[in-house]
């Protein structure tokens, strides 16, 4: 069983399921609460089926399941422009971060999400410190893991390709993509500029391969999802540059295109298994709305 965060109060009201259905579908029928709110408690992991925490909006629920809904308000000690919690327990946190904050210190006094998470632990009474496990740039937005002490940061790392099961992106390129979907593999490597470029026979880098699915295009851009069979750095990046699609806002592998003022990069669903407990832990945000603005 997923373990409860200890520095919210946990409450379920109960339900009983009478008829076949999918998870969303009952619940929009069977709570008085607006589309957004359930959906926003569905991937907050506050809904349960059958004593098992569910994310999935299309779960198929049976007659006699039992649905529980969690009745906690959010953690209201914790308040960041910049960072928003979306899952902790004694072992980990999972957050999502904004654009324009470091995952962790590069230089004095600056911005970062460890000092972010190291500020609300002291502030909680928690004797733990934020640990960096991966990395988001600056400007990317989206879901981060970060181990509460050394032993759980070690065990991510450590199997780091093994826990993480799933990790995808939502990216708008420039351009209009011409394929439906498909695969970039090929080495990439810094050079002395620290500029990441990529060679399709080895070139002494790293072996990268992002799968690629348009979601939604216009003559001008496309909404892309990128799936990480590699996380390499600045893979997605280079790869939709070497498509003749970069992503916009991007200033050092983009075109110029930057319609939103942003790097439009977003890391939108994170799955792993839990390092100590070995739970499927399974995590989605929207879509940026500035991103579905742009194909409207």
């Amino acid at each position: 069983m997923i373990r409860k965060n200890p520095y919210t109060q946990e409450k379920y009201a109960h339900y009983r399921v009478a008829e076949s259905a999918p998870l969303l579908e009952w619940l929009l029928a069977n709570l008085k609460e607006s589309r957004s709110k359930v959906k926003a408690t569905l991937q907050n992991r506050g809904i349960k089926v059958n004593g098992k925490c569910v994310t999935q909006f299309d779960h198929p629920l049976q007659a006699g399941d039992k649905v529980s809904v969690s009745k906690s308000k959010k953690n209201d000690q914790f308040r960041s422009r910049y960072v928003k919690i979306i899952y902790e327990d004694r072992f980990l946190v999972v957050v999502e971060k904004n654009t324009g904050i470091l995952s962790m210190a590069a230089g004095h006094a600056s911005l970062n999400v460890k000092t972010v998470l190291d500020d609300y632990f002291r502030m909680t009474r928690q004797k733990c410190t934020a640990h960096v496990v991966h990395r988001l740039d600056r400007d990317t937005s989206g879901l981060m893991i970060y181990a509460k002490d050394m032993q759980t940061e070690q065990l991510l790392e450590r199997d780091w390709h093994n826990i993480v099961y799933d990790r995808r992106y939502i990216a708008v390129v420039s351009g209009e993509m011409e394929q439906e979907e498909g695969t970039v593999a090929n080495w990439l490597k810094d050079n002395k500029a620290y500029v990441t470029y990529s060679s399709p026979v080895d070139n002494g880098g790293k072996y990268a391969v992002t799968h690629f699915r348009v979601l939604d295009r216009t003559v001008a851009h496309s909404l892309v999802e990128y799936r990480l069979e590699t996380g390499r750095k600045n893979q997605i990046r280079v790869h939709s540059a070497d498509m003749g699609h970069p992503v916009c806002g991007d200033v050092k592998y983009g075109n110029g295109d930057d319609p939103l003022h942003r790097l439009c990069l977003h890391a939108y669903v994170l799955c792993f298994y839990h390092p100590v407990n070995h739970q499927r832990m399974e995590f989605e945000t929207p879509v940026p709305t500035a991103f579905r603005h742009l194909f409207k």
